[in-house]
């Protein structure tokens, strides 16, 4: 039986039909309006629900940006959502639909997505990244998405890789990976990285320097990865992996020189298949796995 997918951002609340087998049966977008309050928003996230709900829906699955309790269903106080604290979502969601309904964090079930419908299919084991405005991660352990003991694992963003750094991230510490090496902090170094493909192609000097800052810090970050993880795969979505080839070369090349693990130049490092559909498909993915 199909599911419904719900995909909760700071500004767009997306929400879909999803059947077994990954197809988008039929799909509704809004603005959350997260800038009018708690009340608002969730009145927009039930109203895109009621869009598309249909009779033969079996469950309802919800991503959202955390900081989130997957295993309560409860939304802890994420920054771009004013208002949302300690929301009981997946309980309320069950109460006003009728349907059970799970919560998880939106990286790692875009992790789970690809997993299971993207470019990992078939891989059991998975580091799932999302390099965008910040850096999200997912970790896909036998088939199933890894929550540790209080349902916050999967922070690699959070990961420092210069504890001395001056740049601090958003979270307070210094030196984190999505601080130094986010899409923000490419542009800060002199370029967005929706500018750098075309520049490197190009050849501008300045343009290479920052792709090349930008791979060392992320290969340094994914080795550690590949040391603790072992994965079949690390796949990577976001807008910053949208620089394509030039950045997914120097990965490759660089990352087998920043890990004990001697297999790591045969874990593939690829992009990620799903884009604008892995909100929807990886909150279909959470019920269809359970």
């Amino acid at each position: 039986m199909p599911v419904l997918g719900v995909d909760v951002g700071g500004t767009k609340i997306a929400a879909g039909v999803v059947s077994e087998n990954a197809e988008i049966l039929e799909s509704v977008a809004a603005p959350t309006r997260a800038g009018e309050g708690y009340e608002v928003s969730l009145k927009q996230v039930y109203a895109a629900i009621r869009a598309c709900l249909r009779e033969d829906v079996s469950a309802i699955g919800i991503c959202a940006p955390g900081p989130l309790n997957p295993k309560t269903g409860v939304v802890l106080n994420p920054p771009n959502l004013p208002g949302w604290r300690d929301v009981p979502l997946a309980k309320l969601v069950a109460e006003e639909f009728h349907r059970p309904c799970r919560v998880e964090n939106d990286a790692n079930a875009a992790g789970l997505a690809e997993t299971r419908f993207g470019a990992a299919r078939g891989c059991t084991s998975v580091f799932y990244v999302t390099l965008s405005t910040g850096i999200g991660t997912g970790i896909i352990l036998d088939g199933r998405i890894y929550h540790g003991q209080n349902g916050q694992a999967g922070e690699g963003g959070h990961v420092t890789i210069d504890y001395a750094s001056r740049t601090r991230c958003g979270c307070g510490l210094p030196g984190c990976i999505e601080a130094l090496a986010s899409g923000p902090a490419m542009a800060r170094r002199g370029m967005p990285p929706e500018a750098i493909a075309a520049a490197v192609e190009a050849g501008e000097p300045r343009a290479v320097e920052i792709l090349e800052e930008t791979a060392q810090m992320l290969a340094a970050w994914l080795g550690g990865m590949i040391s603790l993880l072992d994965p079949e795969i690390v796949v990577i979505g976001g807008g910053v992996s949208e620089i394509g080839e030039p950045l997914f070369a120097r990965l490759r090349r660089m990352v087998p020189r920043r890990t004990i693990n001697q297999f790591a130049a045969a874990t593939p490092i690829v992009p990620a298949q799903l884009g604008a559909n892995a909100g929807i498909l990886g909150a279909a993915a959470i019920v269809l796995s359970s």
